[in-house]
C-alpha cells in the first residue's frame, strides 16, 4: 500500500530535521575533542612528557577517532541492514554522547597516574565508532525517506551536520574559557564535555520522533534484506 503524499511529505521535514540535528550533536562531540587535545589535554593527560611530547600525544589520541570511523560505519551499516536504520542511529546518537559525557568526568593523570590517558585514548575510540556508524546510516534513512526529485537534497542534510557541529563547539568552547577563565584547565574545560548530555537527550527526542523508512520496511517484510550486509 503506497503512503499517502502528505504524510511522506511530513515524514520527510522530520528525518531532514532530525538527520541536520543528530549529525551536529555528533560532530559537537567529536570536534570538542580537537579543541581540547590542543589546549588541556597535554598538561592534564601527558605530564610527564615534553611540552612537544605532550601536543605529539595528544593528537595521536585524536588519531584514533578517525581510526575508530571505518569500524563504526562497517558495524553499524551491518546493523541497520539488519534491524533498522532508525534503531542504528539511536544506537550511534547513544554511544557518543555517553563516551563524551564519560571524558568529562575522566580524572586526569595527577589522580590515577597512566590510566587516565589510556582511558582517554578508550573513549575516543568509542567516539570514532559512533560518529562513523552516524554518517551513512543518516544519509541512507534521508534518502530512502525522499521522493525521487529530492534524493540530492536529503541526502546533502547529513553533511550540514560537519561544520554546524565545528562551530557549535567553538562557540561552546570559546565561552567555557571566557566564563572560567584561569579555572579553565582545572575543570572549566569539562563544561563542553558535559553539556553534551543535554544535547543528546535533543538529538533522541527528534529521532524517536521518526519512523523507520517505507524502503527498508517493503525489505524485511519480503525477508530481502542481507544476511551479510557488510560483504
Amino acid at each position: 500500500m503506497e503512503m499517502d503524499e502528505s504524510v511522506r511529505k511530513k515524514q520527510m521535514k522530520k528525518v531532514a530535521i532530525a538527520s541536520v540535528v543528530g549529525t551536529s550533536i555528533e560532530w559537537y562531540d567529536f570536534f570538542i575533542y580537537g579543541t581540547m587535545a590542543a589546549l588541556v589535554f597535554p598538561q592534564l593527560f601527558f605530564p610527564e612528557s615534553s611540552s612537544f611530547m605532550g601536543v605529539l600525544q595528544s593528537f595521536i589520541t585524536l588519531f584514533v577517532g578517525f581510526l575508530a570511523r571505518p569500524i563504526g560505519a562497517i558495524v553499524f551499516s551491518s546493523y541497520g541492514d539488519k534491524v533498522g536504520r532508525k534503531a542504528a542511529l539511536v544506537i550511534s546518537l547513544l554511544l557518543m554522547g555517553i563516551s563524551t559525557m564519560l571524558m568529562g568526568l575522566l580524572p586526569t593523570y595527577h589522580s590515577i597516574g597512566a590510566a587516565a590517558p589510556i582511558l582517554l585514548v578508550l573513549l575516543r575510540f568509542i567516539q570514532g565508532i559512533g560518529v562513523g556508524g552516524e554518517w551513512g546510516g543518516s544519509v541512507t534513512l534521508s534518502v530512502e525517506w525522499s521522493s525521487k526529485k529530492s534524493k540530492g537534497l536529503m541526502g546533502s542534510m547529513t553533511q550540514l551536520g560537519v561544520p554546524i557541529g565545528m562551530i557549535f563547539s567553538t562557540l561552546v568552547v570559546s565561552l567555557c574559557m571566557f566564563l572560567t577563565g584561569d579555572s579553565f584547565e582545572a575543570w572549566g574545560w569539562r563544561l563542553p564535555f558535559l553539556l553534551s548530555v543535554a544535547l543528546v537527550f535533543v538529538g533522541l527526542y527528534i529521532r524517536l520522533g521518526i519512523e523507520e523508512s517505507p524502503e527498508f520496511k517493503k525489505l524485511k517484510e519480503g525477508k530481502q534484506t542481507a544476511k551479510q550486509p557488510v560483504w
